[in-house]
């Protein structure tokens, strides 16, 4: 097979980032889906720039045109490109630990990006600094009453955790089982 013409890591890694996003289609726990843990990995197994970035943005932005949108989508988004960055520190050293570490990461950048949007656009609390951490702690215990999952934040966490180890293991038992994978660049 000429695996100029087809690329089985390209395929796989690309399957994974579309099946995530297929995945925010289905009924979940707010904050509880795929796609900080599909902009890790791609930040992680796409080596080109481009693809790692346009890939998962693209999916993000499909699965959002069913969902629809809101007024910080750009603040989520900005957290999306970052979680990517996240993702390719760790290329050469991919380990259960820096997963982890990333997810985490990605997971409390999400956490204040959006949260930082949304104290800044909807004046619900002051526009200062104590404010601003008013507007962090609520946002920890936002929906905490156990019927939408722990709370936006763990559920995030939570998600990006299990997504994470889905994706990446997927990865590992497939590069196990097909080291020609891992010899294919894109």
């Amino acid at each position: 097979m000429n695996y100029k013409t087809f690329n089985p890591r390209f395929f796989i890694v690309f399957s994974i980032i579309v099946a995530a996003a297929l995945m925010r289609l289905l009924p979940h726990w707010p904050n509880f889906t795929p796609v900080a843990a599909m902009a890790l990995f791609a930040g992680t197994y796409f080596e080109r720039k481009q693809f790692a970035f346009a890939i998962p943005i693209a999916a993000l932005f499909l699965s959002d045109l069913v969902l629809g949108f809101h007024a910080l989508m750009p603040a989520v988004y900005l957290s999306f490109i970052i979680t990517v960055v996240i993702g390719a520190t760790i290329r050469k050293h991919v380990s259960v630990r820096n997963v982890l570490l990333a997810a985490f990461a990605s997971t409390v950048i999400f956490f204040l990006i959006t949260n930082f949007a949304a104290w800044l656009a909807f004046p619900f609390y002051p526009q200062n600094f104590m404010g601003l951490m008013e507007s962090y702690m609520a946002g920890l215990a936002f929906f905490n009453d156990g019927s939408q999952g722990i709370s936006f934040f763990v559920n995030d966490l939570l998600g990006t955790l299990f997504f994470s180890a889905v994706f990446y293991g997927v990865y590992y038992l497939a590069h196990m089982r097909y080291p020609v994978i891992d010899r294919s660049r894109f």
